[in-house]
């Protein structure tokens, strides 16, 4: 009888994984972006400052997001 061995390729499945993590970052950005927007809007109408609230907003939650694009995409080359 001849065993037949199957060969196992690893490199998909971690290609696929990072594909997926980058698509689900991309919508964080988008969403976390309109909510702070939209949270600066509600703020600046309130207080009457018009655009400082929402802009200050926006661009903090597109800094916290690359942030943290770039420590999950730290951690994933790592391996941890």
């Amino acid at each position: 009888m001849i065993a037949i061995s199957h060969k196992i390729h690893h490199e998909a499945p971690i290609l696929f994984r990072g594909i997926i993590m980058l698509s689900a970052w991309g919508f964080v950005l988008v969403a976390a972006s309109f909510l702070f927007l939209w949270l600066g809007y509600l703020l600046d109408e309130l207080l009457g400052t018009t655009p400082i609230f929402m802009l200050g907003l926006f661009f903090t939650a597109i800094v916290g997001c690359f942030i943290e694009l770039f420590d999950e995409a730290w951690r994933f080359m790592k391996g941890a």
